[in-house]
Parts: C-alpha cells; structure tokens; sequence
C-alpha cells in the first residue's frame, strides 16, 4: 500500500513560501529554498497574492471533494449496522452491490462497487469479512479421532519418510557417471 502523504508538511511547507512572500522573495527564492517546481512556485505566489497566507493555508487540498458528507456517512454507517435483512435483502450478508443500494436509497449518490470498497475502507475503517465454508455434514470430533488416530500410522507409512526425487535417473546410477 502506498504511503500516505504528510499534509501537515506540505501545509507547512505552502505557509513557509507565504512568510518568503511577505518578505519581498522572488518566486525562485521559494523554488530554491523550498525545492519545489517553477510552476508551483507560481501557483503559490498567486494565491498569495489574490488571498494572502490564509489562501495557501487551504490551497493544499489532494483530489476531489467526496460526494458523501460526513453527516451522510454516518447515517450510512448506522443504517449498515442494522444488518442486511432490515433493508430488504434475503440473507444476512453485505455485499459491495446491496452496500451501494443502501447509500443510494439513503443518499440519492450512486457508486459503484470499487468506490463503495474505498469508503467502506477508507472512511468507515471497515475490512472485508468472509463467512468459513463448511460442509452442513462436517464432523469436527470425527476429523479430531482421525487426526489422532490414522493420521500418525499413515504418515509412518514404510517408505514415506524417505525423500523423494523427480529425476528419472538416480544420482550412483551408471548413466549419470561419465
């Protein structure tokens, strides 16, 4: 997973070019000081310019604005937490597809099934839980007898703690001497 970026050092890093700014420093200046390119330099000086260091402060901002609120995801989040047969769905397990009906329903903001992952992810904190496959006739105590039982005298078997090889000739045999 890739690393997350440190927003406070970029923030800090956009309000150092602001104080550069203040004091009369050329855009280079900050370019070199700062180690940052020509056309952020730029960028910055005319935020600084138009909006003063209270603009920088906010111009650091990754990606778009996220659709859902974080008043709407928390009455998803709740909404979730009751369980998938209270909205209607036959068993009692989410899937990414029933997850995206409910914030529909709930929202009127359509995703699909990788966005749905990133907010159950990112935003929820939630992980993927998958339900152990057994068979309906599974007998635990009977694979533990077997276990016990037959598993050591099979194991012990002549023959089966020798090493096996997958060459079809031996190492002493009379082919592999010249």
């Amino acid at each position: 997973m890739l690393a997350r970026r440190d927003f406070q050092a970029l923030k800090d890093r956009r309000m150092a070019a602001a104080d550069m700014f203040a004091r009369g420093k050329r855009q280079v200046d900050v370019m070199d000081k700062l180690g940052v390119s020509a056309q952020t330099a730029s960028r910055w000086h005319r935020i600084f310019v138009a909006e003063g260091k209270k603009g920088l402060a906010g111009a650091g901002r990754a990606g778009r604005l996220p659709k859902l609120s974080d008043e709407q995801l928390t009455q998803v989040e709740q909404a979730l937490l009751k369980g998938p047969r209270v909205h209607g769905f036959a068993t009692q397990m989410w899937t990414l597809a029933r997850v995206a009906d409910v914030i529909e329903t709930l929202t009127g903001i359509r995703y699909g099934q990788t966005q749905t992952w990133t907010i159950l992810r990112e935003r929820l904190g939630w992980s993927r839980q998958r339900p152990a496959r057994r068979a309906v006739e599974r007998d635990d105590q009977a694979i533990a007898t077997w276990v016990k039982s037959d598993w050591p005298r099979i194991k012990k078997a002549r023959g089966a703690a020798a090493p096996g090889s997958s060459s079809k000739t031996r190492a002493d045999s009379p082919c592999s001497r010249r």
